[in-house]
């Protein structure tokens, strides 16, 4: 019924194979498929992962229902614990959880399997056009994406609900049946039940379409970021002071494109750090974009922000969003210094004796150049046209009360002694 070798090569190659084994027909499906491949073939090792969840008292019995499957086959079964959180959607909460629990399992070159097929992709087709979606929302579930430091794939993409009734039926499987499936309140419950069988009355072959709809919006969304590449290749230039280690994009460059290839360029910019906003919020981008030369705009999304400084635009999340600690005496300079909230600092050079200590800027500061005598390190830090955002927690060395090097511009200090900050990261994993 299923030709398994073809169905599951391109993932031959994994370190390890695990299968989210919910208990239900479809992951019960999917293991069954990968266990009958495995004693035909050579494959990576296979393991099933259930995630409980704990929201309803039958749950508690799945468990014990894939630990008796996983013994039948003989595959090592992982069961993970997690608290959903409460809140306005559990159905998302749970979906969080179980998420975050798979990225914490998966190692570099693993592959986590799970079990949606053509029927889900549809129903989630659907779901985000009543949402008012996008298209990059519309191209609905990709067959694998990045998960933790693996992969989650999605082989049954292309198989219906029933050609997997049919299987698990030919082959005696037994499976759960999970009663909030059945609760009409949960929006993809209605479309499941209400919904998509009216359609199928009229159309037998919606779910095919719909789901081969996604498909070609998903092409559709390939070839915009193509465009949005080339895109933002022009508008990141030569990158302004590399030593922060920040993404950001010249406003100029992409204020020269039209209004949505720009939210083309930056929907792909920012998809991979942030749930990116809805048409509504998308004012926030021309609001920042038009703004005076002299502004300091910020834009505010999920995840982090978007701030405006020195003609570009550039993204800030993590510990950029909070201020770093106060001054920190330095006693042993001739080790690297841990910044509190602020990365790591280390001096190179002669370092004077005495106590030093590390502060940031307060105002009124006032360093004295060689050549040049006192000179007030507002108007210095204006000529070195530094982002504003980054002049508050930039690390400063005092010898008690005289300055005696500003971190990573050694046009301001002594030509013995410079002052190496290792800034804090905006990496994060965004699923």
């Amino acid at each position: 019924m299923f030709d398994l070798p073809s169905l599951f090569s391109p993932w031959l190659n994994a370190r390890r194979w695990y299968v989210a084994l919910s208990g239900g027909l479809d992951s019960s499906v999917l293991l069954h498929l990968l266990h009958t491949l495995s004693h035909s073939h050579p494959t990576p090792p296979l393991y099933a992962v259930h995630v409980h969840h704990g929201l309803q008292s039958i749950a508690d019995t799945w468990p014990q229902h894939c630990r008796a499957f996983c013994a039948s086959l003989g595959v090592e079964l992982r069961v993970v614990e997690v608290q959903v959180p409460a809140g306005a959607s559990v159905e998302q909460a749970a979906r969080n959880a179980r998420y975050a629990a798979f990225a914490a399992l998966l190692e570099e070159g693993d592959v986590l399997f799970t079990g949606q097929h053509q029927d889900d992709q549809a129903e989630t087709l659907l779901l985000r056009l009543l949402r008012g979606a996008g298209l990059r929302g519309l191209t609905a579930m990709p067959v694998q994406r990045s998960l933790g430091q693996g992969q989650v794939v999605r082989p049954l993409l292309s198989m219906s609900r029933r050609q997997l009734l049919v299987y698990a039926q030919g082959h005696g499987l037994q499976w759960v049946e999970d009663p909030s499936n059945q609760d009409p309140q949960f929006a993809r419950n209605y479309l499941r039940g209400a919904v998509m069988p009216l359609l199928q009355q009229r159309w037998p072959q919606s779910s095919l379409s719909l789901a081969r709809s996604a498909v070609h919006l998903r092409e559709a969304l390939g070839l915009l970021d193509e465009v949005a590449g080339d895109d933002l290749h022009a508008a990141r230039g030569e990158a302004a002071f590399p030593w922060l280690k920040l993404d950001s994009l010249d406003v100029q460059a992409l204020g020269r494109l039209s209004p949505a290839r720009q939210r083309n360029a930056l929907q792909h910019w920012l998809s991979t750090r942030t749930r990116l906003p809805d048409t509504r919020h998308w004012a926030g981008w021309d609001a920042l974009r038009d703004a005076g030369a002299d502004a300091q705009p910020v834009w505010r999304l999920t995840d982090g922000l978007l701030q405006r400084s020195q003609g570009r635009v550039w993204w800030l999340s993590g510990e950029w969003l909070q201020q770093p600690a106060g001054a920190q005496a330095w006693e042993a300079p001739t080790q690297p210094l841990p910044l509190l909230g602020n990365g790591q600092l280390r001096v190179v050079g002669r370092c004077p004796p005495g106590p030093l200590r590390v502060s940031y800027r307060q105002g009124g500061e006032v360093l004295d150049l060689p050549g040049r005598g006192h000179r007030d390190l507002k108007r210095l830090l204006n000529e070195s046209h530094l982002p504003h955002f980054v002049r508050q927690r930039l690390p400063l060395l005092w010898q008690g009360d005289r300055l005696l090097a500003v971190a990573n511009l050694p046009a301001l200090g002594t030509s013995d002694l410079q002052l190496l900050w290792q800034p804090p990261t905006c990496a994060q994993g965004l699923s």
